[in-house]
């Protein structure tokens, strides 16, 4: 399965069945109490999910959205490795293993899985959900402590994403080097926040130390350009809404933006895009304003207008987060 709109369509449907008789208050209340610990520190040796009732509420709300923060993180890396495809992947941190639908929507085949954390309900829960994706059958749900003492076999894919904000500094570190020391690629996702990016800066610089190179969204190596303290790097994707999200947080749209922070890098040969899209764009008429992260280590806004022809139909469908200019 490699149709990112067909995975997402079959996790919606098969987290919607694992509300099948939670009452709908109950699964709100989890939710609410399980955000609120989301957003802040939680202790290595306190798994935030405790039971199936949290998790199958936190997973039907917050899946998605991981699901789809970590497949645009995999799809930017997949463009700058285009002849490259994981033979194996650990997911770290995983949970209930919304990473692991991210891969097998960029990449299609199957390939050895391992999902590691702490909470056995959300393994056992991730190990269910994942018999509706026929790539992931046969993964393997392992009960693992993240941080520190974590060992990891060699492995070409490490996903880590939503896990660095609920560990401690020295954590962080030491997982960020046994995920370098394993792998042949690694990809962290973080919240779109002013923390979150830091945290992916500080996982970026220790991978660059490995030896890693930069394949997204950076279109270099070399040091952020972002001036500390003045802004934060970070992208958006839609996420389509259930019952639950417009339960728990209102409104009537049908859709919600997630905004996440992320690094994809690895040990061998990247082709990274020539510059990055880092805001929305601006469509004004008769010219687009795009502003760009480029190979150079700046920071530049370019204005694209219709005398640039093809390129500035080009501009019109470019999203936040694109490398830029379009590949031909």
């Amino acid at each position: 399965m490699n149709d990112a709109v067909s995975a997402a369509e079959i996790l919606r449907t098969a987290l919607g069945e694992l509300l099948d008789g939670l009452p709908p208050r109950q699964a709100g209340q989890a939710v609410e109490r399980l955000i609120a610990n989301y957003r802040g520190a939680t202790p290595t040796d306190a798994p935030i999910l405790r039971d199936r009732a949290d998790v199958a509420a936190y997973a039907a709300y917050r899946m998605p959205a991981t699901f789809e923060a970590v497949r645009s993180a995999l799809e930017a890396f997949a463009d700058a490795v285009p002849r490259w495809s994981p033979d194996s992947h650990v997911d770290v941190g995983g949970g209930t293993g919304a990473a692991t639908w991210a891969v097998t929507s960029t990449w299609g085949g199957t390939r050895p899985v391992t999902v590691l954390d702490w909470a056995e309900p959300a393994l056992a829960l991730g190990r269910e959900v994942a018999a509706a994706n026929p790539a992931l059958r046969d993964a393997r749900w392992q009960r693992a402590r993240i941080g520190t003492a974590l060992a990891l076999d060699p492995t070409d894919l490490v996903t880590v994403s939503y896990v660095l904000n609920e560990l401690a500094a020295s954590d962080r570190a030491a997982l960020v080097d046994t995920a370098a020391a394993a792998a042949q690629a690694v990809v962290i996702v973080e919240p779109g926040t002013p923390d979150g990016y830091a945290r992916v800066i500080e996982a970026r610089d220790r991978l660059i130390a490995a030896g890693f190179g930069i394949a997204a969204p950076c279109p270099h190596s070399a040091a952020c350009p972002i001036v500390p303290g003045t802004d934060w790097c970070h992208f958006s994707a839609r996420v389509s809404r259930s019952s639950l999200h417009r339960q728990v947080k209102g409104g009537s749209l049908p859709y919600e933006d997630e905004k996440f922070s992320y690094v994809a890098a690895a040990r061998f040969p990247v082709s990274p895009a020539a510059s990055r899209v880092v805001r929305r764009p601006q469509i004004r008429k008769g010219q687009v304003l795009l502003d760009l992260c480029e190979a150079e280590e700046r920071l530049s806004r370019t204005t694209v207008t219709k005398k640039h022809g093809d390129l500035y139909k080009a501009a019109r469908d470019a999203d936040w987060g694109d490398g830029w200019p379009p590949a031909p």
